[in-house]
């Protein structure tokens, strides 16, 4: 797994004004459609920039470490609707619902460093408004 990032303390999460019941439901659902492949804390595999022997890559951890803070809500929400044929992400459309979509992607944002989820909201988020 990857080195451990520093994790945002239950305070600033609460500054990040993420609704605490979406966020356990979108572990739940995390854990039950997800982990399997990103890791139990979306930590991944160590090995997640190395493509494998049919081309594609492993999947990428979702905790700060790797890209997915920089990609918007809305890229987010379409990327695991439709997947990622280069990566093998399959798609969770009709299989999730939208609440169920949405719900995991305020837990991902709670796995995010304090300094990662600034600059995602300021960078990125905030450039979408």
């Amino acid at each position: 797994m990857n080195a451990a990032l520093p994790a945002p303390s239950p305070e600033s999460i609460a500054a990040r004004k993420l609704d605490p019941e979406k966020i356990k439901h979108g572990a739940a659902v995390y854990g039950k459609n997800c982990a399997s492949c990103h890791g139990p804390n979306g930590e991944a595999m160590t090995n997640w920039r190395e493509q494998g022997a049919d081309g594609r890559y492993p999947p990428p951890p979702l905790d700060g470490s790797a890209h997915a803070w920089h990609h918007s809500t809305a890229t987010l929400e379409r990327m695991i609707r439709e997947g990622s044929p280069d990566g093998g992400m399959p798609a969770w459309n009709g299989k999730l619902s939208d609440q169920e979509i949405g719900d995991v992607i305020v837990w991902i944002k709670t796995l995010w460093p304090d300094e990662i989820y600034d600059i995602w909201y300021k960078e990125i988020e905030g450039k979408q408004k």
